[in-house]
C-alpha cells in the first residue's frame, strides 16, 4: 500500500519559482479545469541538438516587468496538442522544470505559449494538482 503525504490547501492564486529560468515569484493561476500548466513564452524555437529535439525561448514579454532579454533552451519533453481557454486546439512544446511551489521542490511539466492576453503569466493545471494539493478558491497567495 502507496503511503500518501496529507494534502496542501492552496489558493487560486500562488507565487512559483523557476530557478533553471531564474524567474521568482511569479503570478500563477490555479486552474484546475486545465489539465496542462502553461508559462507565458515567445519567440519558441525547435532546434536539434547532438541528436535531441530542443526547444529555444524567451519567458514572458519585454512588457512584463520580470522581463529578462534572455533566451533559454530546455529538452523537449514532448509536443502535445492543447485546447486553450479560447477553444483553439494548438500544438505546444512541453518541457520539465525545477520548481518551488507551495513550498516543495517538484518538477512541473510546462508547455510554452504566448499569454500574453491572460492576466497571469503562469497557469497551474490539475496535472500537477492531483493528489498532493486541495484548491480553496476563497484563499491567494497563502505561499511565497
Amino acid at each position: 500500500m502507496r503511503k500518501t503525504s496529507p494534502k496542501i490547501i492552496i489558493g487560486r492564486l500562488e507565487k512559483i519559482h523557476l530557478p533553471d529560468l531564474t524567474h521568482f515569484s511569479l503570478d500563477a493561476k490555479v486552474d484546475t479545469g486545465a489539465y496542462t500548466s502553461s508559462l507565458h513564452c515567445h519567440n519558441i524555437e525547435l532546434t536539434d541538438k547532438d541528436g535531441s529535439q530542443w526547444v529555444r525561448f524567451n519567458v514572458l514579454d519585454p512588457d512584463h516587468p520580470e522581463y529578462e532579454d534572455k533566451p533559454f533552451e530546455s529538452p523537449v519533453y514532448k509536443i502535445k496538442k492543447v485546447r486553450s481557454s479560447n477553444g483553439y486546439v494548438e500544438e505546444r512544446v512541453v518541457i520539465k522544470q525545477k520548481a518551488v511551489f507551495a513550498g516543495k521542490k517538484r518538477i512541473i511539466q510546462l508547455s510554452l505559449t504566448n499569454r500574453s492576453e491572460m492576466k497571469y503569466p503562469v497557469l497551474i493545471g490539475r496535472r500537477f494538482l492531483t493528489r498532493r494539493f486541495i484548491v480553496d478558491v476563497s484563499k491567494k497567495y497563502l505561499f511565497n
